[in-house]
């Protein structure tokens, strides 16, 4: 993509009204604009990061072996009454009605919904397990919403929902969505901590939320220290193997938010080990039984037993919401700093003469092999100042960027840097056109 064809409307003020820093840079960045308290528009360089975001939490749903589909986001209001949480709920629920008076609400979560669908469809034990799964839009009227999309009122989910015979093999589905999630947020280079959490409106009694630590966390979060330096369990997982033992090795070691902190429990770890911080919920995972199931009679026939509920568990990602956390996680004074997996273009090249025929050349070299190799490129061939140019790519944080001018270029020369370590090195265009495949490669899990 050529920046004089790209629509990027950057700010170089800070807005007064953004208190945290993925707000500001997002804002600053031309991400998004807000278009009523906590509901946004995605600006294209935004919504490049937010679909890359959601494509990679959708590969490793199928990768576990979860099925994707699409539910509405509108819901009739008896699903609800159905499951007894339609005048539970509150008032972060939209409640609305059609020109023909019925009752519907804008969906804040789907476990109506799909149990209603569940039951219509499957009768056996045979079709069991089923995991399935939609990425959509979400609306939560949030009393104060705030810090962007962090706490906003329309945000984009990853739902998956899990219908078993027992507790047993839920808990088999528990696992798989448990692992699952310590790979999605390792592929985007974030270090998410699974730790004990308040089950809440959704309801059951066996729940972990997926923190990221932050400075502006938006909760406090305490665990061992030893949880920080489990790796990921990585790609070569077989899902349909034991996966208790990878679970196991996560909750074994003391972790939990601060809405079920158990201060005694914290206190016998040794202070050395004790991590108290402040942490952002990027994810939450639940098994609720047949809290569902029961009142909506998702039920299916079993030779022994007869029709029996089945055991249900729900999965949560806040896709738009990690995209705020990533920034939170990444940015220093100039902006943000993307890792490769979720950036928006994977390297900035930047024309310090452009209308220079040498430099013209040179960029359109640079730009055509990279997009050859399979790479996406964002040229800025703008008329802007070097200073500009600099300032802009250092703020929308890509990680890596080619700088070409005259000057190198007579000495056979052009300068890559590494956005995250500050890093410059000076290469032929070739040369440097292999650096960014090979930096590119590395990072592609």
């Amino acid at each position: 993509m050529r920046l004089s064809k790209f629509f990027l409307p950057t700010l170089k003020e800070t807005p007064a009204d953004a208190a945290i820093a993925s707000h500001q840079l997002m804002l600053r960045a031309g991400m998004m604009r807000q278009e009523s308290a906590g509901i946004y528009s995605w600006l294209p360089l935004g919504f490049r990061v937010l679909k890359k975001v959601e494509q990679i939490v959708r590969e490793e749903q199928d990768r576990a072996g979860a099925i994707e589909m699409l539910m509405p986001t509108i819901q009739p209001a008896e699903l609800w009454r159905e499951s007894g949480r339609y005048d539970d709920y509150g008032d972060e629920m939209l409640r609305i009605r059609d020109r023909h008076d019925r009752e519907l609400l804008y969906g804040p979560t789907n476990e109506e919904m799909l149990t209603s669908i569940f039951r219509n469809f499957c009768k056996s034990y045979k079709e069991l397990p089923k995991l399935l799964y939609h990425i959509q839009w979400k609306f939560r009227d949030e009393r104060r919403p705030r810090f962007g999309v962090m706490r906003g009122r329309e945000f984009l989910m990853k739902d998956t929902y899990s219908f078993d015979l027992t507790e047993e093999d839920a808990i088999k589905s528990y696992n798989k969505m448990f692992v699952a999630y310590l790979n999605t947020f390792a592929r985007m280079g974030l270090k998410a901590f699974p730790m004990k959490a308040e089950t809440g409106p959704i309801g059951g009694d066996l729940s972990h939320e997926f923190i990221i630590l932050a400075e502006n966390g938006e909760s406090e979060v305490f665990c061992h220290r030893d949880l920080l330096e489990i790796p990921a369990p990585g790609l070569d997982v077989d899902f349909n193997g034991d996966l208790q033992g990878i679970v196991d090795e996560r909750t074994a070691l003391y972790a939990a938010t601060e809405d079920v902190h158990d201060a005694e429990a914290f206190a016998a770890i040794p202070d050395d080990k004790k991590v108290s911080a402040r942490g952002i919920e990027v994810g939450q995972v639940f098994y609720f039984g047949t809290k569902y199931s029961e009142p909506m009679k998702a039920k299916v026939s079993h030779p022994q037993n007869g029709e029996v509920p089945v055991h249900m568990g729900s999965y949560g990602i806040g896709v738009s919401r990690i995209v705020g956390g990533l920034i939170e996680a990444f940015n220093d004074d100039a902006g943000i700093i993307w890792p490769r997996s979720v950036a928006p273009f994977d390297v900035g090249i930047l024309s310090m003469r452009p209308g220079d025929d040498a430099t013209d050349a040179a960029c359109e070299d640079v730009y055509c092999k990279l997009k050859a190799a399979g790479l996406d490129p964002l040229y800025d061939d703008t008329k802007s100042s070097a200073g500009a140019k600099f300032s802009q790519m250092d703020l929308i944080g890509l990680p890596d960027q080619i700088i070409i001018g005259p000057r190198g270029l007579k000495q056979g020369v052009v300068e890559v840097k590494d956005r995250a370590s500050g890093e410059r090195v000076e290469l032929s265009t070739d040369d440097a056109v292999a650096e960014i495949i090979r930096r590119h490669s590395q990072a592609v899990l």
